[in-house]
């Protein structure tokens, strides 16, 4: 369910969602770190930094589309690596037993509404970036199917799901700069909003 071994032309066609998200969070990364870290237009890359990050202070303020925009900006290269591994390890299966548009709403969903609660938890000058609010999201929904969907996870995959679900959020409280908040919230958002994703689901396979 996790091993992702398929050929690269395989993995976009049964996984064309997954593949976009991938290819904007590393399009964005690319841009940014040309033109901010290699200082080839350090301009433009601070105005595009400042268009996607999450700032409180510009959102209450009317910035809306920056409850969306962060969830694609990454700044640092371990950032990115981390988050853009985890949605090419775990989106791929949630995306086959999702469809693609419900997939797209989970994990859109999980990190806007993650971005909303920090809004209100944190202080007006807090800013945060990245995708982990909607990769604890996807963790969350898992939790969801190992608990009350069992028929839809493989035994083995349940005990990694746990496994990996429990090392993520020790980890967010053991390195600095974390947004801890941002992961919690969207861990919980992934768990709530599951059963009504799941709704209609009957088990399918996969693994193709």
């Amino acid at each position: 369910m996790f091993i992702r071994n398929e050929p690269f032309r395989f993995f976009l066609k049964h996984y064309p969602v997954t593949s976009l998200i991938l290819a904007v969070n590393l399009l964005i990364f690319l841009v940014l770190y040309i033109s901010g870290t290699w200082h080839v237009a350090p301009v433009f890359a601070y105005n595009v930094f400042q268009f996607m990050v999450g700032s409180n202070a510009m959102i209450l303020q009317g910035a809306w589309w920056q409850l969306i925009t962060p969830i694609f900006l990454h700044i640092s290269f371990s950032h990115f690596l981390f988050n853009a591994f985890s949605i090419f390890l775990f989106a791929p299966a949630l995306e086959a037993l999702l469809g693609r548009l419900k997939f797209l709403l989970a994990f859109l969903g999980t990190g806007i509404i993650s971005n909303i609660a920090v809004l209100f938890l944190e202080s007006p000058g807090f800013s945060h970036n990245g995708a982990s609010g909607a990769v604890f999201g996807l963790f969350g929904i898992y939790l969801y199917l190992v608990i009350f969907r069992k028929e839809l996870i493989p035994r083995p995959d349940q005990t990694i799901i746990i496994v990996l679900l429990v090392l993520g959020l020790i980890s967010s409280f053991l390195y600095p700069n974390i947004d801890i908040k941002g992961h919690l919230t969207g861990f919980l958002a992934g768990l709530a909003l599951a059963p009504l994703l799941f709704l209609n689901v009957r088990f399918r396979s996969s693994r193709k």
